[in-house]
């Protein structure tokens, strides 16, 4: 019996074990499947979501740029196509062949294509993008071909059109495609790598306001990008970029882009008393509209390699000695610290010698004895020489050089705005190890040596002068727009940057002397336009004593005196010594002048000026 009992005994202890593990796998797979279906089922429940469902981007038109006025865009959006490639719809084996195909009609390498759809793609349903800006003539030979581009299509897309071409290029800018490394640095702005951003002027400037926000088409596709079902499409907009309104007035650009002509050199012209800039032109300049697209390799290649530099902002960008125009600044200086009166003079004889510094008189036999008034209007440099070093001296000289903006960046808001250059004692032995010598402080007196200066700051020491002592920044955005509604989101208000307080009297005695610059001196000549009263400065700057080269400058503010300050406008004109001498800055500003006061184009101006003074300029 006791063997019996124990028989049954582990019977049963073998059944209750086994029960045991059964209960136990039973719960584990239990808990298992409970982790499955409750716990995990959001997870697996979205990643479903995302394998069946597949976003197509839509790209945002970049906000619009108007000029002044607002009325027509002088930086716009045009319909174009890009081409894209679905590999997965190609036939096996066939790939490289239609690579091949694609990229000769593209004008684009076949390594181009491959790079963007590596072979481990080739088996995927998407959508991939092999050139932007394409012409709707490459797009009519895709489709009258189609057995010969499979899986080859296209897309619509906004491509920026500049209409005013090369006339507003050094202000707007070009926009391109963005590159990986600035990528890495504006990422986390919102940007990706299908962006397209401004590169210069102010398409790079204010690129986060005109960029608009992509808007995506979600699509059900199947495990292999296939679209299924209805095709029903859920579409999220995209967002307009801000537009734009600048302070620049489209009328005054094209003036002075033909006023200027074909020469080497810049034109500023700005409202002295808001800082608005209405015309900055620059030449040689550029297409911006072969900057993107097919046409952009050829044309930044022979661009870049255009030794007269088309790509340089020369109005902000180019340094220059400022020549007689410099003397403005010494004769506010001489005036403010009392070192001579307008009345007083001072012999200007044929040539002033200081060691082994000799200046000459532009007129062989000197002006015998002038006061400033004079010395101003007959841009005496024998005068201001010894204004400079005999007077001032090198410290106070070189005070009011920087008391006048110079050497300093004045913020415009465009890219790559230059200092220009102030010397100095430290400067100089710090660069060539050499003393200061009274020399320098000569040179620098009549604006030659190694001062130099770009002609934005001159056309801000002018509007100083203009506002007694106080500068705006310079700037050429007005306003920000909304692009649906067109209400006003941001307006740029008139700011004070810099002052420089002289006395009353000084400024007066200065603007007087600049107005007989053009009533008696050097640019009677040559300043007829009867419809506003100007005041300002020729200067010639030469750039190398043996083969007589010389920049031209006129510096220049009207009317000379005014109840309302809000009509009085800075002129500024330079023109490189690269081009055939002929005096032309002071001319182009008086086609400027006349033009702006007669509310006349370029060809309305001359056909007025020669009839009323018989002066032929062309």
């Amino acid at each position: 019996m006791s063997d019996s009992w124990n028989k049954n005994g582990i019977s049963k202890g073998r059944a209750i074990a086994f029960g045991a593990v059964t209960m136990g796998l039973f719960l584990v797979y239990l808990s298992h499947l409970f982790s499955l279906q409750i716990v995990d089922g959001y997870l697996y429940t979205v990643r479903s979501e995302q394998v069946k469902r597949r976003s197509a981007v839509i790209a945002a038109p970049r906000g619009e740029i108007f000029d002044r006025n607002y009325d027509i865009p002088i930086a716009t959006n045009t319909n174009s196509f890009a081409v894209e490639i679905n590999p997965a719809m190609i036939p096996r084996g066939q790939h490289a062949e239609v690579f091949a195909r694609t990229a000769r009609l593209l004008g684009i390498s076949e390594e181009e294509i491959h790079r963007r759809i590596p072979s481990s793609t080739y088996q995927v349903y998407q959508q991939v993008e092999i050139r932007s800006a394409v012409p709707f003539e490459t797009i009519v030979r895709l489709a009258e071909h189609p057995d010969r581009y499979i899986g080859v299509s296209w897309v619509g897309r906004p491509v920026r059109s500049y209409p005013e071409g090369a006339a507003m290029a050094h202000i707007l800018g070009h926009v391109g495609d963005i590159t990986p490394e600035e990528l890495q640095v504006m990422f986390n702005l919102g940007y990706n790598a299908r962006s397209v951003i401004g590169k210069s002027g102010i398409e790079q400037q204010y690129d986060l306001l005109l960029q608009g926000r992509e808007g995506r088409a979600i699509r059900t596709v199947d495990a292999r990008g296939r679209r299924v079902g209805d095709g029903n499409v859920q579409l999220i907009p995209p967002e307009l970029g801000h537009n734009l309104v600048l302070t620049v007035d489209r009328r005054i650009q094209q003036l002075a882009t033909e006023a200027l002509g074909p020469r080497i050199g810049s034109v500023v012209v700005l409202r002295p008393n808001t800082g608005e800039i209405l015309a900055l032109v620059s030449y040689p300049s550029f297409d911006p509209n072969l900057l993107y697209g097919e046409t952009a390799g050829a044309a930044f290649s022979r661009l870049r390699t255009d030794s007269r530099a088309p790509f340089l902002n020369r109005a902000i960008q180019g340094s220059y000695s400022p020549a007689s125009t410099f003397k403005i600044l010494l004769t506010a200086a001489a005036i403010e610290e009392q070192l001579i009166s307008p009345d007083d003079t001072i012999v200007a004889g044929p040539v002033y010698r200081l060691g082994n510094r000799v200046v000459n008189e532009w007129r062989p036999s000197g002006f015998g004895r002038i006061n400033i008034m004079q010395a101003l209007a007959m841009s005496s440099n024998v005068f201001f020489a010894t204004v400079g070093h005999d007077l001032l001296g090198t410290d106070r000289l070189l005070s009011y050089t920087l008391g006048f903006g110079f050497g300093t960046p004045s913020g415009i808001d465009l890219p790559g705005e230059r200092p220009g250059l102030v010397p100095s004692p430290e400067w100089k032995r710090r660069v060539f190890n050499s003393p200061w010598v009274g020399g320098d402080t000569v040179n620098v007196s009549i604006g030659q040596g190694f001062l130099s200066v770009t002609p934005l700051q001159l056309a801000n020491m002018v509007a100083m002068i203009v506002n007694d002592g106080r500068l705006y920044r310079p700037h050429v955005l007005k306003e920000v727009r909304d692009a649906e509604t067109g209400s006003v989101v941001q307006r740029v208000e008139p700011e004070v940057i810099h002052t420089f307080p002289l006395r009353p009297q000084t400024f007066e005695t200065v603007r007087s002397a600049m107005r007989r610059v053009v009533r008696g001196g050097t640019a009677e000549p040559v300043i007829t336009t009867p419809a506003v009263e100007v005041a300002g400065k020729t200067g010639t700057a030469e750039i190398s004593s043996t083969t007589r080269d010389w920049h031209s400058w006129f510096a220049a503010y009207g009317p000379y005196q005014t109840d309302n300050p809000d009509e009085q406008v800075v002129v500024v004109v330079m023109v490189d010594a690269m081009n055939d001498w002929e005096w032309w800055a002071p001319k182009a500003a008086n086609l400027i002048f006349h033009g702006i006061f007669t509310d006349s184009s370029f060809e309305e101006t001359v056909s007025d000026l020669r009839r009323r003074w018989r002066l032929w300029y062309m």
